[in-house]
């Protein structure tokens, strides 16, 4: 496994980084808790150590499973959480006031929680689990953030930017308040190289890349005829015609590159870690099979300048998560 800094924090995580949020059972459907233990282990035996979570994965499951796992390892695992929004809003709607999203005892409550469902004394990363810019001199959330770092409950502050949002953090940024950004990030999805990338390689921010395989479709696994259990929020984000346009896109690329579908998911990762400012990339892993797939794509070997130049071509500017 290869390493790299997660910004200024000096932490050296590995490329491969694991998303717990389909081990929480909210949302994604057919988690196994024995299972997923097994794929955590699995993962840090392979040399994975950083895991992200949130405390609204399965209303703290998720934050309780991998506690369960970084308490039993002896080796040095380095967690990022996250805070849900008090008006429970995803993503962030414009001109909400940061009181009514993350007021600071809320921020300390949640932090808190978290706490106790790892079970660990202090969280590497905390972070919001929605952003607006609007919010950088609004509110009282930096005098929680800087309480919670002065009693050595978290070490380092990030946010999880809205989706498809990638500009929507840089005022942020600039302010040098944070010290990470989480951002949707994969062959589809490429805005944050627009002025995102620029402006945490500036701040010196580390980047969390999520959704690598763009909720799936980006494995080659995904056709028109694909169905998800009751329940699976793909129903609705491959809903529609969305399965046979995602189907098509990817068979272009497969086409255009010269692979098979099978290398589409490695494809996908290393596209993503092909960017020298891309820290870490969280793929959401629930069995030892995609575990051991993906963690192989931790090996420090970008994708060829041919290939990440024509994968360009396939930005794909759409929005899923919306109706």
């Amino acid at each position: 496994m290869n390493y790299r800094l997660l910004g200024k924090t000096g932490l050296k995580v590995s490329e491969i980084g694991y998303g717990a949020w389909g081990i929480g059972n909210t949302g994604w459907q057919g988690a196994n808790d024995e299972e997923s233990i097994k794929a955590l282990n699995r993962a840090i035996d392979l040399g994975l150590n950083f895991i992200d979570t949130a405390l609204g994965y399965g209303n703290g499951h998720s934050e309780r499973l991998v506690g369960q796992v970084v308490r039993e390892r002896p080796e040095t695992i380095f967690v990022s959480t996250k805070i849900p929004p008090k008006n429970l809003k995803w993503p962030a709607p414009a001109g909400i006031p940061a009181e009514e999203a993350f007021p600071a005892d809320h921020i300390i409550s949640c932090t808190e929680e978290s706490l106790r469902n790892l079970g660990v004394e202090t969280i590497d990363v905390q972070q919001f689990h929605v952003w607006s810019d609007e919010w950088v001199n609004q509110g009282d959330w930096l005098e929680a953030i800087e309480k919670l770092k002065k009693q050595g409950k978290i070490k380092y502050f990030g946010v999880s930017i809205n989706d498809h949002q990638p500009e929507n953090a840089i005022k942020l940024i600039e302010t040098g308040l944070v010290d990470t950004v989480q951002v949707i990030y994969n062959i589809f999805e490429q805005s944050p190289e627009d002025k995102l990338f620029a402006a945490c390689e500036k701040h010196n921010v580390g980047v969390i890349a999520r959704v690598p395989l763009d909720e799936g479709g980006l494995t080659g696994r995904i056709s028109p005829e694909s169905e998800f259990e009751e329940g699976d929020f793909r129903n609705h984000y491959f809903k529609n015609e969305r399965k046979l346009e995602v189907y098509n896109r990817v068979q272009e690329i497969v086409t255009n590159l010269n692979i098979s579908i099978e290398d589409m998911a490695e494809t996908s990762l290393r596209y993503v870690l092909s960017h020298p400012v891309v820290s870490t990339v969280i793929p959401g892993m629930r069995t030892i099979k995609n575990v051991e797939r993906n963690c192989k794509v931790g090996d420090g070997k970008g994708l060829s300048q041919e290939s990440v130049k024509k994968l360009k071509a396939h930005r794909w500017i759409r929005n899923f998560y919306q109706a």
